[in-house]
């Protein structure tokens, strides 16, 4: 870590990239901050890869939306070029930090509807604009599952890596100091997401197996091969069973014949 921190400038140097000291000192508050609050949760709770992928996570935050261009002028996030290139680590691994890094953001954002105690009125983000039509609460599940099928066994790591972007509100006090009352904070936040994820039997939603093949899609729809049509379906599927953890085959198959009805009467 150490090492890898004193070559952050001149690998930015390297890429033509100019890097103020002040982003330098940002990446060790954001590793220290996330080993204070790793440790404060449990380090024992993570695996070894969760922990040591988390840490250069962390390290390398402030640097999650840099990017640089090859000699083919395709970007590619800085942070690649530092694992592969300065820390010669697993390809593997850089790509699994570049996705903790963008489901991080992701995270940010349903952060407040998680712990929300009020009945939310609207719910819209940015990485998601069109989901099928379902009630708000369904709403919020299906982007919660969506986003813990994007990153898997990793979604503790995210959520707390999304400890550093997630504002907290930091009260005076005599009793201790507002870094400690920081990340107190941030460590009740934590706790209080990943009981809601559970709470909505979210956790290992990855392992959820679909309800229709794409055989069974194909027939519905009258179609001999398969392609972006199918591709499209299955997405709205997995969603109708993330609304609807519940449902049966057979309700799944209704919803979807009632739907693309209503889509060919439209279109």
């Amino acid at each position: 870590m150490v090492v890898s921190l004193m070559n952050i400038g001149s690998v930015m140097e390297e890429l033509g990239i100019s890097v103020p000291l002040s982003s330098i000192r940002l990446c060790v508050t954001c590793l220290g901050s996330a080993w204070e609050l790793l440790s404060l949760i449990g380090r024992s709770s993570f695996s070894d890869d969760q922990r040591r992928l988390c840490l250069y996570a962390a390290l390398f935050l402030p640097f999650r939306e840099t990017i640089y261009r090859d000699n083919k002028a395709k970007k590619i996030p800085v942070v690649n070029y530092i694992f592969r290139n300065s820390l010669k680590l697993k390809a593997s691994d850089a790509e699994t930090v570049i996705s903790l890094h963008t489901v991080t953001k992701k995270f940010v954002s349903l952060i407040p509807l998680l712990v929300s105690k009020e009945d939310i009125q609207v719910l819209e983000v940015d990485w998601k604009r069109d989901t099928i039509e379902v009630p708000i609460a369904s709403k919020l599940r299906i982007l919660t599952g969506l986003l813990l099928r994007e990153i898997k066994e990793f979604w503790r790591v995210t959520l707390l890596l999304s400890m550093q972007l997630h504002p907290v509100d930091i009260v005076s006090s005599t009793s201790f100091s507002n870094e400690n009352f920081e990340l107190d904070k941030s460590s009740g936040l934590f706790k209080s997401v990943e009981n809601a994820v559970r709470t909505l039997g979210l956790d290992k939603v990855w392992e959820m197996k679909p309800l229709v093949n794409g055989k069974e899609i194909m027939n519905i729809l009258q179609i001999k091969s398969g392609g972006p049509v199918v591709r499209e379906w299955q997405q709205k599927l997995l969603e109708w069973k993330l609304a609807h953890p519940s449902g049966s085959a057979e309700e799944c198959l209704d919803w979807m014949k009632q739907a693309q009805s209503k889509r060919a009467r439209t279109e």
